[in-house]
């Protein structure tokens, strides 16, 4: 098993959906390591409960929590610059959050939810704190796709899932483009300092996909669930690729149980990385 560094003093970490499931668990475990970890949560009670547990647990009172709606392009600007406001330096961004829903829906911005916040939502967070991230390296951003990336494919002229819509084949689709931001984001940042990796957290029992569902569907989400691995074990490799001294400078790959794997074939499409890219930047205004 790769050894996890023992110490993340003096290291500033945001994660992003920290206040429950792998989020809250990766948050912990930076804690732990003497991080100053700033947690980004939506609901600012359930936050505030989360980064209460974590300061006693990892008896580290560097914990800090924004609020944000992910849903919301607005939100982050908002998040960016509140933490712009407290921070200086950023040493690792991680793109944790992300949810699923049963029936089609759009965010304020007028976008298919599942893809703004599973995949837009870390597009446009990533691209608004590359200035701090190059500012502080050598650091790290860390994206969480899913296994599930494998079956996804990407439409270009239909990224908004207008017709069909199937709640797990749009996921596979934005977790798939999280796949090709990844990569293409590696080419990018080459030089910087700054690495970028993704990764599959395995098949995780938490609340997830339970965000507004029916009973039916939150039912069946929890069903499932309940066989899935702990959140803990399904954070390791999320806290390895931020604080391992064994991935400095690499970048540019997916990960599954802290060890790097081959994601889907069609992920290593680089005029595929480049379309959805630029239109992901119109998407999102940057």
């Amino acid at each position: 098993m790769p050894t996890v560094n023992s110490s993340m003093q003096g290291k500033i970490c945001m994660v992003t959906g920290a206040n429950s499931g792998i989020g809250k668990a990766t948050a912990l475990a930076l804690a732990q390591m003497g991080a100053t970890v700033v947690m980004v949560c939506r609901d600012c009670a359930r936050g505030e409960e989360a980064r209460r547990e974590i300061t006693t647990k990892s008896k580290n009172n560097a914990v800090d929590l924004l609020q944000a709606d992910l849903s919301s392009q607005q939100s982050i600007h908002q998040l960016v610059e509140h933490f712009k406001q407290r921070y200086t330096h950023l040493h690792v961004l991680i793109n944790n959050a992300g949810a699923s829903f049963p029936g089609r829906r759009e965010t304020v911005d007028g976008l298919e939810m599942t893809l703004a916040v599973n995949y837009l939502a870390p597009f446009l967070l990533t691209h608004l704190l590359l200035d701090v991230l190059k500012a502080s390296a050598p650091a790290r951003i860390v994206n969480v796709s899913s296994g599930s990336h494998k079956a996804g494919y990407i439409k270009l002229d239909n990224l908004q899932s207008k017709n069909p819509y199937g709640s797990m084949k749009v996921y596979g689709q934005a977790k798939l483009a999280v796949v090709l931001f990844t990569y293409e984001l590696a080419r990018h940042l080459e030089g910087t300092g700054v690495t970028v990796n993704c990764l599959h957290p395995g098949f995780v029992a938490t609340h997830f996909g339970q965000r507004d569902a029916g009973p039916a569907f939150g039912l069946l989400v929890k069903v499932i669930g309940s066989f899935g691995t702990s959140p803990e074990k399904g954070a390791k490799t999320s806290i390895f690729l931020a604080s391992s001294p064994e991935v400095e400078g690499v970048t540019g790959n997916y990960f599954v149980k802290s060890m790097p794997r081959r994601s889907a074939a069609i992920s290593y499409d680089e005029s595929l990385q480049r379309q959805l890219w630029e239109q992901s930047v119109k998407l999102v205004n940057v």
